[in-house]
This record gives structure tokens, sequence and C-alpha cells, in this order.
């Protein structure tokens, strides 16, 4: 029965030896072998389980998306949708520098090999990802109370989500890769500006847009000082 139980949670012990490995080396560490002997595994079971590498990375960066559901779940709704959505961008910056590697693996923005999507697009891990799918939705979910807040122009939710979603991880990549190391607060001096400019043109008073944004900074502080 042991030895059961120890094959029927053999998926989650080898998706989790590769994020380990992600976090702590980076994709080249990535192998079967090196998967399998994190896990406590042994290397067939990568096979038997995944058919191989590709197929155990989109299990990876699916597990990378149920994680950002999670974390985007905790944040609270309250009557200030733009607060509510800076929050939402400051917990998936958290996110992403808590593990850079998975997030260019759920986000596709590596070259290596480990990271090529499969040819097949039914399998590939990007947007047609349900686990994609039901992080995205949180955040169109916000978009759409956005809209019907009335302070900005009606315009479909889904739009303004793909636009955000967009402007959100462009500061992300770039900072993860060392590109605002001029400024003292990139957060402060950058992303919190760069929200307020995007809630401007979509139809908001600038001034209550910055006040907003100083709301969702504070909201998503009390959320992380909490965990």
């Amino acid at each position: 029965m042991a030895g059961r139980a120890r094959l029927d949670d053999a998926p989650e012990r080898l998706v989790q030896a590769a994020i380990g490995l992600l976090a702590e080396q980076g994709p080249s560490a990535v192998k079967a072998r090196t998967v399998a002997s994190a896990s406590g595994l042994s290397t067939m079971v990568v096979y038997s389980h995944f058919g191989g590498i590709p197929e155990l990375m989109r299990a990876v960066a699916d597990h990378g998306f149920k994680e950002l559901s999670a974390a985007f779940a905790r944040v609270p709704v309250t009557e200030d949708p733009i607060a509510d959505l800076f929050a939402l961008a400051l917990t998936c910056r958290r996110v992403a520098r808590e593990n850079p590697h998975l997030y260019d693996l759920m986000f596709g923005l590596s070259t290596r090999a480990t990271y090529r999507p499969l040819s097949d697009a039914d399998l590939r891990f990007s947007g047609h990802s349900p686990a994609f799918r039901e992080a995205h939705a949180l955040v169109t979910a916000a978009c759409e109370r956005l809209v019907d807040s009335g302070r900005v122009e009606r315009q479909e939710p889904e739009v303004i989500a793909a636009q955000l979603w967009s402007l959100v991880h462009g500061y992300i990549t770039l900072e993860l890769a060392e590109h605002f190391v001029e400024f003292e607060d990139a957060v402060v001096e950058v992303m919190l500006p760069m929200g307020v400019n995007f809630s401007v043109g979509l139809g908001d008073e600038r001034e209550r847009a910055e006040a907003s944004h100083e709301v969702g900074a504070r909201l998503y502080e009390s959320i992380a000082h909490d965990r």
C-alpha cells in the first residue's frame, strides 16, 4: 500500500520537483533524471505519467497558473475597482518575483528548449490552458466591475483585461530583466504612474485614479503582510 501511495502522488511530486529546480537552478537543470532524483522517483515514472519533459513543463505551467489564481482570489473585492486591479497587478508581480523562471515558463518568455510548447496547438500551455483562463477570468471580472462603476468609458471588459494584462506583464518582464535599476523604487516611479495613465486613458479622472492606486497599494500591502 505504501508503494501505491507513493505512485498515486507521483504527478504532483514531479511537478513540485520541477518547480524547485526552476527556482534554484533555472530551466537548464530540468531533465528527466534530475526531476526524478529531486522527487525520489525513477526516470521511468516521468515518462509514464507525462510522456516527456515538454508535457511535464506544461503541467508545471498549469500549476503556476493555479497558484496565480489562488493568489488573485485572496485579493478582496472592494468598492474601488481600480484599487482592486492595482492590487491584482502587484500580486502578479510578487508571484513572478518569487520564481522568475516559472513565470517565464507560464508566459512563454523563454527560448530554451525545455520551455518551447508542444507543436500540437491543443496541448500548448498558453492562452488555451484552462488554468490560465481561470486566472485571467478574475482579472476580467475586475474589469467588468470597473466598467459597471461608470468611472471609465463603456467598453468590453475583455478588451480592457487584455490591455491591462499586456501592460502589467510588460512591466514585470522588464523589471525581472533589471531594466529599471536606475529607479530607487520602480513600482512607485514606473508601475503606479503607468497604471494611473492607463486608467485616465480609459476615461477616469486623474486625481481619482491616483487616489485609487494609492488605495490599491495599501490593500496589497495588507494582504502581503498577512501571508
